[in-house]
């Protein structure tokens, strides 16, 4: 799994080693065997809420965010575009072709109603086969109105994704199941009061990917064949570090 440490200021904290991180299984110490610190290959969709509900100038603002996160990724890392309307379409495949998925946000318009839930889960769909590590970074007022997935459905696939969750609500308020998708999956959810904050919350979410730790260990409860479940886990680091916070997926499920 990989892990995030940011400062009180929401920045990276780098230069971390394996003794500085403490796992626990179930409320059980983990003895940590795998650790590796820097960038890592990244694969990361991007979806893009193009519902009539974000008509206007929030639309304009999705699009424009879109083009300069694409921008601010590194040449090696691929990524995809996703439109989210009525339907998930992929608008610009897995690629590390940043020109054209930029030229393929800037044709964007709202369109349809909003399937959020299914398009969500889609994304993590396609990027499940992809090695290394996932991202999915979302751009949404949050509503939803015609799903076949309920927000409990899309929690449980995230719960089973190793993506990382990124949404950024446009917007007064969080949407909870946004909130809860970042939670559950080890990334940060943000909300777009003002579009001046946008170039900011882009750089953290940026630098935040460039720095991470991948953390590994075999289960001090072996794992039943045959006896899926659920096992939390929690992530910290030693010592007391005022103003620290660790972010990682919340746990993970069994194979049946």
């Amino acid at each position: 799994m990989y892990a995030s440490v940011t400062d009180a200021a929401g920045e990276p904290v780098t230069g971390l080693t394996q003794a500085d991180f403490v796992v626990s299984e179930d409320g059980q110490p983990q003895e940590v065997t795998t650790f590796a610190a820097g960038e890592f290959p990244l694969a990361v969709a991007v979806g893009v809420d193009r519902s009539f509900s974000m008509a206007g100038e929030k639309l304009a603002t999705a699009k424009r965010a879109t083009q300069s996160f694409l921008q601010l990724l590194r040449p090696t890392d691929r990524s995809m575009v996703v439109a989210i309307s009525n339907e998930a379409d992929v608008i610009a495949p897995l690629s590390t072709d940043r020109a054209s998925q930029v030229s393929a946000v800037g044709r964007l318009d709202a369109w349809s109603t909003t399937s959020l839930h299914d398009a969500i889960i889609a994304a993590l769909e396609r990027l499940a086969p992809e090695r290394g590590r996932q991202a999915l970074i979302v751009f949404s007022d949050g509503a939803d109105r015609y799903s076949n997935h309920t927000a409990a459905e899309v929690v449980e696939r995230a719960r089973r994704s190793t993506a990382l969750i990124y949404p950024i609500a446009f917007g007064k308020t969080r949407p909870p199941l946004l909130a809860e998708l970042a939670v559950v999956s080890g990334g940060r959810s943000f909300v777009l009061k003002d579009t001046r904050d946008l170039e900011k919350t882009l750089g953290t979410i940026a630098r935040e990917l460039r720095h991470q730790y991948l953390l590994g260990y075999t289960p001090g409860r072996p794992i039943v064949p045959g006896q899926p479940e659920w096992r939390s886990i929690r992530v910290s680091l030693k010592g007391s570090r005022p103003g620290i916070r660790v972010r990682a997926r919340d746990g993970y499920q069994t194979e049946s």
